[in-house]
C-alpha cells in the first residue's frame, strides 16, 4: 500500500511531458493527425483493391468516419466534379501555367475564392519543395523522402 502513492506519482510525472506536448499542438496539427489516422484505417479496409474500386472504397471509408457521412460523400462528389471540370478547362497547358489554371478553376466555386487560391498556392509551393528535396531518389528511398519531407509517418 505504501508503494502505490509513489508509483502513481512517478506515472503522473512520466506522463506530464506527453500531456503538455499534446496541449501545445495547434488545431491544424490535431486535424492532420486525425486525418492520418482515418486514412491509415481506410487503407487497411481497402487493401487489395485497385483503381476506381480503391478510390471509391477509400472515399466511403473516410466518410464513414466523419460526423455526417452523407454530407461528406456529397462534398467528395462535388470535389470530383470540380476537379474533372478543372482538368478539362486546363487541358493543353503545361507546367506552372497548368498548376495555376487548376488552382483558379478549383477555387472558382469556393465560398472564399481568395482564401482557397492562397491555400492552393501554398500546397503547390510545398509540393515543389518536396520535389526538389527528393528529385534524385527512386523507389522506396523516394517514398521515404516524400514521407519525411511532408511530415508524414
Amino acid at each position: 500500500m505504501k508503494y502505490i502513492v509513489p508509483l502513481i506519482a512517478a506515472a503522473l510525472l512520466a506522463a506530464a511531458p506527453a500531456v503538455r506536448a499534446q496541449a501545445q499542438k495547434g488545431p491544424d496539427e490535431q486535424r492532420r493527425e486525425k486525418m492520418r489516422a482515418a486514412y491509415t484505417q481506410a487503407e487497411k479496409a481497402c487493401e487489395g483493391k485497385q483503381g476506381t474500386e480503391r478510390r471509391d472504397c477509400m472515399m466511403k471509408e473516410m466518410c464513414a468516419q466523419s460526423k455526417d457521412a452523407k454530407a461528406c460523400e456529397e462534398r467528395m462528389s462535388r470535389m470530383k466534379d470540380s476537379a474533372r471540370s478543372a482538368r478539362a478547362a486546363c487541358e493543353g497547358k503545361r507546367g506552372e501555367e497548368h498548376d495555376e489554371c487548376m488552382v483558379k478553376e478549383m477555387c472558382a466555386q469556393a465560398k472564399d475564392a481568395a482564401k482557397c487560391e492562397q491555400a492552393g498556392r501554398q500546397r503547390l509551393a510545398r509540393r515543389e519543395k518536396i520535389r526538389e528535396a527528393c528529385k534524385d531518389k527512386r523507389g522506396e528511398e523516394l517514398k521515404a523522402c516524400i514521407r519525411s519531407e511532408s511530415g508524414g509517418k
